[in-house]
């Protein structure tokens, strides 16, 4: 096992952290950056809930070994329906999004559409040129392979 994954769950408690001290900035972030209609009401609210909700399923464990839905600082694999590849995204904050590398930003229009999705499940992913039907294959941690410093910058 790797020793870094048992430092996940002050990974999640880091970001709850990090969303409450700087939320103006964030919401912000998150309003320049995601159209009128695919705002969520209270975004940053759902998200800490999610994240609180995750942490108290595993308080009696060391750290979170299964990951049912998409959060920042997790690796998620997609499968393309119709060409039967998969591609892996890192979703992380803006200024770590690197989309050649696969690291995409939580705000970015294709990880705003993954967060939250769970394992399992088909979303039509909307793109630039179209719709591709896509199925979330696995979730795993990586919140090690990201930066521990944390700023925020435009998405």
């Amino acid at each position: 096992m790797n020793h870094s994954l048992h430092h996940n769950k002050d990974f999640f408690l880091q970001q709850l952290n990090f969303i409450d001290e700087n939320i103006k900035e964030l919401t912000n972030l998150y309003i320049s950056s995601t159209p009128i209609q695919e705002r969520l009401k209270h975004f940053f609210n759902l998200y800490v809930l999610e994240v609180e909700d995750l942490l108290k399923i595993n308080q009696r464990n060391d750290y979170i070994s299964f990951f049912p839905k998409v959060f920042i600082g997790t690796k998620v694999t997609v499968l393309y329906d119709e060409e039967n590849e998969t591609e892996d995204y890192v979703i992380c904050y803006p200024e770590q999004s690197d989309p050649d590398l696969g690291y995409i930003s939580f705000l970015s229009p294709v990880g705003r559409q993954l967060l939250f999705k769970n394992i399992g499940e088909k979303i039509p992913l909307n793109i630039p040129t179209g719709e591709l039907l896509i199925t979330i294959k696995e979730i795993s941690y990586v919140g090690h392979l990201l930066n521990h410093e944390i700023r925020t910058k435009e998405a």
